[in-house]
């Protein structure tokens, strides 16, 4: 067969699953083994075949040089590549039965292989599709969003050039724990603002506190042991959980946070517990102190480890901060978690465990074999922002702003909504739980909520189907997020919103 004859019959599919570059492989070497290719050709130049296919040049390299690695081809690339005179006959004509003859039926064949995943592994594919992404432009009302109309990229900018400048060789390979500095004035700011008593070795820099929460329940479970979660409660926390095989256990919260007693009562034998005391998920209470002085004598009683996921506890709205549940630890069984998200900005994925020192070790391993270490120079420019006054500034201009916001929020409810919505707990937080007067399908407020242009949480998002009504009775309605969004934008949505509930009615 003419060169020219064979490239008019070959097709590649675009739209498989297996790359162009296999695709022309196995449609070469399948013309080798019938002989439709003799042994001397030489083939096209791959910058020719790469405009007769329409396809990269680097396509035709990849598949020739896999050609020539099996002896298919001879030759160099780009100097004149020809078909194999080594080739054995018995062995060609013994290839030629055994593959089809057509490359198209090949490659379907090909594409129903279905590799099999560990049942650890499915647990993954099972609930890819339960985390949200938020892509788009932000608008009313996105839950857990700071405001990133008022945060000083221009200070962050300046610093980040200067590290780029100033980098003093520590762009290798860092300390699995993290950036040394950074994890000192952490370990003062923490014992200011929260209480955390710890020393820089107890702190752990993590890709998030998503990774902090993955590890711990990797780390800290075996297969089947029983962990408490809020009931409603974050499914960040949840799904690490249910990934690490764990039996996950729902105890209910009520206006004075995680129930201890249920807890105790109904999953006596657990090994953890996850929970947030200083500004509940979703609904916003604060963990009364007689359930957190309940929960610690609980968790020294049975040796369990406690997860005190601290996310928002910057922005309190009334009152003093509240110190953490870790300064109330006597038994070095408390884990404090926090994050970077939700004060500075998602993208930078940036959070931190504070460990008891038993678990400073093995945890600092665990870090090494996920990712190694966290990018190290968000965390150089992290450690100037802090050690040059940067994230005080910005905690404190926040802290008015988001109030106020919160305050637009309330106002709007009360002026436009006070028929429909009946307002949760709001000393603090970037949302604002909410619950529907009338009874109404949360499914059907989110769909039309989006046609209005609005991003409705449904507090159902919070509650797992496997939660029984007894432990966690549900109320329906809606999770508002207003740090992110401006006082004129949150008037102007609560009008809307007020526009889509009525009609529901």
């Amino acid at each position: 067969m003419h060169m020219s004859l064979f490239l008019g019959t070959l097709q590649l599919d675009r739209a498989s699953a297996i790359p162009l570059f296999r695709q022309l492989y196995l449609a070469v070497k399948q013309a080798i083994l019938d002989r439709l290719l003799p042994a001397g050709m030489q083939l096209p130049p791959s910058r020719e075949l790469c405009q007769s296919l329409a396809i990269s040049r680097q396509t035709v390299l990849n598949a020739y040089e896999l050609l020539l690695a099996e002896g298919y081809l001879s030759g160099t690339v780009g100097r004149g590549t020809f078909v194999s005179v080594d080739l054995p006959r018995e062995k060609a004509k013994r290839h030629s039965e055994k593959f089809v003859s057509q490359i198209s039926k090949q490659i379907s064949e090909q594409e129903t292989i279905t590799p099999r995943l560990s049942k650890r592994g499915m647990q993954f594919v099972d609930r890819a599709s339960l985390a949200p992404r938020q892509q788009n432009k932000t608008r009313a009302f996105r839950v857990s969003m700071p405001g990133l109309d008022v945060f000083p990229f221009d200070v962050w900018s300046r610093l980040a050039a200067r590290r780029w400048r100033h980098h003093d060789d520590q762009l290798g390979y860092g300390d699995p724990a993290g950036y040394v500095p950074l994890r000192e004035l952490l370990s003062v700011y923490l014992k200011a603002a929260r209480g955390v008593v710890c020393s820089p070795e107890q702190i752990i820099i993590t890709s998030g506190s998503q990774q902090a929460l993955y590890l711990l329940s990797t780390v800290l479970l075996d297969p089947d042991e029983a962990a408490w979660v809020e009931s409603p409660g974050y499914r960040g926390a949840i799904e690490p959980l249910q990934a690490a095989q764990a039996k996950v256990c729902h105890v209910p919260v009520d206006r004075e946070g995680l129930n201890v007693e249920y807890g105790a009562r109904h999953y006596p034998s657990a090994s953890l517990v996850y929970c947030t005391p200083s500004h509940q998920l979703p609904l916003g209470m604060s963990m009364s102190l007689q359930r957190r002085l309940a929960l610690l004598a609980w968790a020294k009683e049975r040796a369990a480890w406690i997860i005190e996921d601290d996310y928002d506890s910057e922005y309190r709205y009334s009152g003093a901060p509240l110190a953490s549940l870790q300064s109330l630890d006597k038994n070095d069984s408390v884990i404090y978690v926090g994050t970077m998200s939700k004060v500075l900005f998602p993208a930078l994925r940036l959070g931190y465990m504070v460990l008891p020192p038993a678990l400073v070790a093995p945890l600092t391993h665990a870090k090494s074999i996920v990712d190694r270490h966290t990018a190290i120079l968000p965390q150089m420019v992290l450690a100037d922002f802090i050690a040059e006054g940067h994230f005080g500034r910005h905690i404190k201009r926040t802290r008015k702003l988001y109030s106020q916001r919160q305050a637009a929020l309330l106002n709007g409810i009360q002026i436009h909504l006070s028929h429909e919505l009946d307002c949760g707990a709001h000393d603090g937080g970037l949302d604002l739980a909410v619950h529907f007067r009338k009874k109404l399908d949360e499914t059907c407020v989110v769909k039309a909520g989006l046609d209005a242009g609005l991003e409705l949480r449904p507090l159902s998002y919070f509650f797992s189907e496997s939660a029984s009504s007894e432990s966690a009775p549900f109320s329906p309605g809606l999770l508002l997020g207003f740090s992110s969004i401006t006082e004129e934008e949150i008037h102007r949505s609560c009008l809307a919103l007020r526009k889509v509930l009525r009609a529901m009615c």
